[in-house]
């Protein structure tokens, strides 16, 4: 009778109707023949396992389950069948398992991962999970926020559901896991007179054109920190905003904006007033700098060319606020300020969208849904004028 090859298998329907496929993984030192049995409830999907599988041992990525680790696992998932996803996706995925799961899950076996050994996990970040990295100044809570968690938790859910999928496990131990909930943070914003204050008190900072340019375009921090001149359009009034300012194995880093999706602003023209008298200034750095001066090209950086600091912008930016008795607002309220702004002269629900880049109007609404004390009144008049315009 002729021996079984590795990598052969074959399929059948089980008396309760569910599909059964049998593989051949070799044979072990004493001679002992080697099946791995896997189960689905349609024929098409044990096929698919099925080849999946004898596709796995061809490429030498299967491990017997018995013997798969969490982070061999996630090694196989995220090099296997997350290849396909957009390079930032990647990214995050990969920063997660790495920085968070595998310190604290890595080493336990595949088979043997517990709930509550992920709840735990949770909680652990939730309390003291954050990580600075080098050169990193913020003094942040040690915890990660829930939103955070839960994009982690996404992470590892997804690839102990493959893992299911393939029969390594029989339920995904995650699914039932209790996640921290997430709460909306309140917007703030600065109103009436505050504005005009701000915009007075700017005259003289180091960081008037940067403060400027996000109240008036609404840009995130980490996007107009990615600025660079090649993206300012003088001539036709745009500025392209295609990559943002990170910080990634702790070095500042410019990499492609959120969603990869670059969009076009057309700003007021103090805005490009503003650039054009800080393009003078850094000229000026520029000559005194020397050959120390980095070629970044970058619109917002320090006496040498170099990026600037993310926390340390937003530490003089609270400094400032202080020092102006105006509100303590976080530095991203400006973009909070500048869509409402937008809306109370009239733009349109998708012109501030594509303004803030969002990914749909609907979600725009949803952020900005709320209607300031002063639209409120305006809303009012015009009731108002129609009603006597109708009665006369």
């Amino acid at each position: 009778m002729a021996k079984a090859k590795k990598n052969q298998g074959s399929i059948r329907q089980r008396p309760d109707g569910t599909w059964e496929a049998r593989i051949s993984l070799g044979f072990d030192g004493g001679g002992k023949h080697i099946r791995k049995s896997i189960y689905a409830k349609t024929e098409k999907e044990i096929v698919q396992k099925l080849q999946q599988m004898q596709s796995d041992i061809t490429q030498g990525t299967y491990t017997e389950p018995t013997r798969l680790t969490v982070s061999k696992w996630l090694d196989v998932w995220l090099n296997t069948y997350c290849d396909h996803m957009k390079q930032t996706t990647f990214d995050t995925y990969s920063h997660n398992i790495e920085k968070h799961i595998k310190p604290a899950l890595g080493g336990i076996k595949l088979q043997q991962l517990t709930t509550h050994a992920i709840q735990g996990f949770y909680k652990q970040l939730s309390t003291s999970g954050r990580i600075l990295q080098k050169g990193q100044k913020k003094k942040a809570p040690t915890g990660l926020s829930a939103k955070t968690v839960k994009n982690i938790h996404a992470t590892l859910h997804g690839a102990l559901q493959q893992a299911v999928l393939l029969s390594y496990i029989k339920t995904n131990p995650s699914a039932a896991c209790t996640l921290p909930r997430v709460e909306k943070k309140q917007m703030q914003i600065l109103q009436g007179e505050q504005i005009a204050v701000f915009i007075k008190a700017t005259e003289n900072h180091r960081y008037r054109a940067l403060f400027l340019t996000m109240l008036f375009c609404g840009t995130r921090r980490g996007e107009t920190l990615g600025i660079t001149w090649d993206c300012v359009d003088f001539h036709n009034g745009t500025i392209l905003i295609n990559k943002q300012l990170q910080r990634k194995d702790s070095k500042l880093q410019l990499v492609a904006v959120k969603n990869d999706k670059p969009r076009r602003l057309e700003p007021p023209p103090t805005v490009f007033q503003l650039l054009r008298e800080l393009k003078q200034k850094q000229a000026e750095k520029m000559l005194l700098a020397g050959q120390l001066w980095e070629k970044n090209n970058l619109v917002f950086s320090n006496d040498f060319g170099q990026p600037l600091d993310a926390d340390g912008v937003y530490a003089a930016y609270k400094t400032f606020l202080r020092n102006n008795a105006l509100p303590n607002i976080r530095l991203h309220d400006l973009r909070h300020t500048s869509a409402t702004l937008m809306l109370q002269n009239g733009d349109s629900i998708k012109t501030v969208q594509e303004a803030l880049g969002h990914s749909s109007a609907g979600f725009t609404l949803d952020v900005y849904g709320h209607v300031t004390p002063s639209m409120k009144k305006e809303s009012a008049e015009r009731m108002e004028a129609f009603i006597s315009s109708v009665s006369n």
